[in-house]
Parts: C-alpha cells; sequence; structure tokens
C-alpha cells in the first residue's frame, strides 16, 4: 500500500495530477472538497455536521473531517494505496491522517508538493474561471487573498512533513505529461 498527500495551492493542478496517478497506480483519490459535497449533498450525519459549521461561517473541525476521511478509506479496505487531496491542510490534521493510516497498518509515504509561481498560478485559475464560471476564479484580487490565505495556513504542514522526511517538492510549471513524470520518478521510489 503506497499513500501519498499531494499538496499545492489553488491552481497547481492537483486535480488533473490527481486524476493521471490514480489511473497509472490505482490508487483511490479522495479530495476533501468531494467528500464534503457528497456527505452534505446526501446528507450524511457527517455532512449535516460539517453543513452546520459552514452555514455559520466556521471552519469545519478537524475531528468531522478526519472522520469523514476515516469513512473514505473504510469504503476501500481493498485499495492499493490513497491520493490524499487537500488534506491535511493543518498540523493538528497531519497528526490525524498519521494516526489514521497506522489505525490502518500503513502510513503516508510522501507529501507530493506541487511548486508553481503566483503569476503562472492566477493565470490558471483566471482561465479555469473563463471554463468553469467559478466566481473565485474570477477574479484576480480574490484570486490572489486565496493564495496568501493559502501560504499562512499551510507552511507549517509542509515543515511538519519536511522533519519526517517525506516532502518532495515537484515542478509544477510544464506539460501535464511532464509534470506527471516528474511525480511518477518520486512515487516508484516507494514501490
Amino acid at each position: 500500500m503506497i499513500n501519498l498527500v499531494l499538496f499545492g495551492s489553488p491552481g497547481a493542478g492537483k486535480g488533473t495530477q490527481a486524476e493521471r496517478l490514480q489511473e497509472k497506480y490505482k490508487l483511490i483519490h479522495i479530495s476533501t472538497g468531494d467528500v464534503f459535497r457528497y456527505n452534505i449533498k446526501n446528507e450524511t450525519a457527517l455532512g449535516k455536521l460539517a453543513k452546520s459549521y459552514i452555514d455559520e461561517g466556521q471552519l469545519v473541525p478537524d475531528n468531522v473531517t478526519i472522520d469523514m476521511l476515516h469513512s473514505e478509506v473504510d469504503k476501500n479496505k481493498n485499495a492499493p494505496g490513497f491520493i490524499f487531496d487537500g488534506f491535511p491542510r493543518t498540523v493538528a490534521q497531519a497528526e490525524d491522517l498519521d494516526d489514521l493510516m497506522a489505525n490502518k497498518g500503513s502510513e503516508i509515504h510522501a507529501m507530493l508538493a506541487l511548486e508553481v509561481a503566483d503569476d503562472i498560478l492566477v493565470e490558471r485559475l483566471l482561465e479555469r474561471g473563463k471554463v468553469s464560471g467559478r466566481k473565485d476564479d474570477a477574479n484576480e484580487e480574490i484570486i490572489r487573498k486565496r493564495l496568501d490565505v493559502y501560504y499562512e495556513q499551510t507552511e507549517v504542514v509542509k515543515s511538519y512533513y519536511k522533519k519526517a522526511n517525506k516532502f518532495h517538492k515537484i515542478n509544477g510549471v510544464g506539460s501535464v505529461e511532464e509534470i506527471t513524470e516528474r511525480l511518477s520518478k518520486v512515487i516508484d521510489q516507494f514501490l
């Protein structure tokens, strides 16, 4: 079993790369955004709890998020591994994820951080906004604020994985195929 954290700012290409890695390595892709949307839409107990925080403009507590992830991992007991996308975003979440994997007799093997310059991220997100219609991808000022928040909140998570010798910086600029190849070189070390 190989378990990866795919890390990167908005627009870094996590979703695109997660799909490619999922297919290549037969891993289960767990996107916290997708998990939240599924649980809220289907009005699961955890979804209702998460929605109660979101409706109040609060962050969903770590324990609720980790419970949703635990449920997703349990749905895929025979998986050859997982790609966690959008999680962890705090050190507490990273520690919870380590505990979850340890309880499954496994671990997080690597954090793969897609690194892309801010100007390129802004360009990518503005382009995505034209196609997706997402309002948060249509305004450069909002995009730059999102990037600032991302950097403020996630630098400590990078440090957490660096201390564990699991942090791998990946150049996230180039063709989709080139970036997949860079990611694969790191992943192949664990197979």
